[in-house]
């Protein structure tokens, strides 16, 4: 890991992979350093940023530094259920590639806990990591010029739900009703770095 400056109140942690990120992010949330206004983790860095005269930057370095990021805090996550119509246009396409029924593709991605590593690309996009292997797929190699809220995809290693009206690439195996985002909201977005997701088959 290594720090870089980010304006005059933030640094930015570059991280050698997202388990580092994901470490990083819980044990400065754990430890809350006073002063610390926002933590934005990503795939491979986390940016922190700090009240103006208190320090905060300096605490997170020093944390860091005597940290254990092969065991962080596991902190208090939220718990969010996520109910969902398996009928994605790209479910048979998934079962395929797996090896698999479009029922072990509903049983697998439903057996699973996800974690809300980072957020990003549409306001309350969370990418889910916890992906079981079978599911773990390329996008698709032409991406969608729309993809309707509440679409729940796969790419990669990660598996998340479009909030809103998109452009995407991702594999679609299903559709929540969920609301993601809301700016009306306090906060905002349903899922926040760091919270616990499970999906739940509606039938």
């Amino acid at each position: 890991m290594w720090w870089r400056a980010y304006g005059e109140h933030a640094a930015l942690l570059d991280c050698d992979s997202l388990a580092q990120t994901i470490a990083a992010h819980a044990t400065i949330s754990a430890a809350r350093p006073p002063g610390i206004a926002e933590l934005v983790p990503g795939a491979r860095s986390l940016l922190v940023v700090e009240t103006p005269g208190s320090g905060a930057l300096a605490a997170a370095r020093d944390l860091l530094a005597d940290a254990d990021l092969e065991h962080p805090p596991e902190g208090e996550p939220g718990e969010i259920t996520l109910d969902v119509t398996y009928d994605g246009e790209d479910l048979a396409l998934v079962a395929r590639d797996a090896g698999v029924s479009t029922e072990d593709v509903v049983r697998l991605h439903t057996g699973a806990v996800y974690t809300v590593a980072f957020t990003g690309f549409a306001p309350g996009f969370g990418y889910l990591t916890g992906l079981p292997e079978p599911l773990r797929q390329p996008r698709l190699s032409t991406p969608r010029t729309r993809v309707p809220p509440g679409s729940v995809g796969i790419a990669g290693e990660f598996t998340g739900v479009y909030p809103r009206v998109s452009p995407g690439g991702w594999r679609l195996i299903g559709h929540t009703r969920t609301v993601l985002f809301d700016p009306r909201a306090d906060p905002p977005a349903l899922l926040s770095p760091g919270d616990r997701v499970r999906f739940r088959s509606a039938g």
